[in-house]
C-alpha cells in the first residue's frame, strides 16, 4: 500500500477529487492511504503566524523555515519527499511510474511566495513542477500528481492494457477512441476497427498515434526520434 502524508495550511481540501472513482474507490479498497498535516500546528505564537516578509524586501509572503522544518521532522521520517512548486523538474508520465514504485510519499504544499530556500537546502526535497504557470497553492498541483500515480498501483485500473496503450506511455499521442453508434451525424467509425482483424487495427492504431502526435505534439517524435 502506497502511503501518502499531505503537508499544508489547508488539510481540508483533501482527498477533493482523490475520493471519487477510482482513486476514491482506491482509498476505500486500502491501496493506498492518506494523511494530512497542517503545517499550522507547528506555529509558535497564539496567531498560528507560519509565514513573514521576505528578507531584502519584494511583494508577498514567505514560508518560514523553522515552522515548516519542525512539521517535516515530525512527519517525515522515511520514502520520498517531494516539493510541488514551479520550479521543479516537469511532471512526466516516466516520473509517475516512478513514484508509483515508492511504499511512502511525504509532499510539501507551499502558499504565498514558497518556503524559504533553507528548507529546501536542509531536507533536499524533489521539486516538481506540473506545468508552467502558477496556481495559488500546492495543494492542486499535489492532487494532480497523486491521480496519476495512484491510477498506476495495482489493482487500480481494471485492465492493464489501459495503461499500456495510453498517451505518452509509447512517446506517442494515444489514437482516436470510437464506440457505438457506429453512424453519428453523418460520421461512421472507420471499417478496419469493426473488422476484428486485431493485426490491422494494431497497424492502424499505430499510424492513427504517429499523426495525431505529428499534427499535436511535434516535439515528442523530436525525443523518440
Amino acid at each position: 500500500m502506497l502511503k501518502v502524508k499531505i503537508l499544508t495550511l489547508y488539510p481540508e481540501m483533501f482527498p477533493g477529487f482523490l475520493g471519487f472513482s477510482l482513486t476514491g474507490k482506491a482509498l476505500a479498497e486500502n491501496k493506498w492511504s492518506l494523511e494530512t498535516v497542517n503545517i499550522r500546528d507547528f506555529a509558535t505564537d497564539k496567531y498560528g503566524s507560519v509565514d513573514d516578509t521576505p528578507c531584502g524586501g519584494g511583494a508577498g509572503m514567505v514560508m518560514r523555515a523553522d515552522i515548516l522544518g519542525a512539521a517535516i521532522d515530525a512527519h517525515h521520517q522515511s520514502g520520498k519527499l517531494l516539493y510541488m512548486t514551479p520550479k521543479g523538474s516537469p511532471l512526466t508520465q516516466q516520473k509517475l511510474h516512478e513514484l508509483a514504485k515508492e511504499n511512502e510519499l511525504t509532499i510539501i504544499c507551499n502558499r504565498f511566495e514558497g518556503v524559504d530556500e533553507r528548507v529546501l537546502e536542509e531536507y533536499q526535497p524533489e521539486e516538481i513542477s506540473i506545468g508552467d504557470y502558477i496556481l495559488t497553492g500546492g495543494e492542486q498541483a499535489a492532487m494532480i500528481m497523486l491521480d496519476g500515480v495512484i491510477r498506476l498501483l495495482d489493482g487500480v485500473l481494471g485492465n492493464a492494457e489501459s495503461v499500456a496503450d495510453e498517451s505518452f506511455e509509447n512517446g506517442l499521442l494515444e489514437y482516436p477512441q470510437y464506440t457505438r453508434p457506429i453512424e453519428w451525424r453523418d460520421r461512421k467509425v472507420p471499417d478496419i476497427l469493426l473488422s476484428g482483424h486485431h493485426e490491422n487495427i494494431r497497424k492502424w492504431r499505430l499510424e492513427q498515434s504517429l499523426k495525431m502526435t505529428e499534427a499535436k505534439r511535434p516535439d515528442l517524435l523530436k525525443k523518440t526520434s
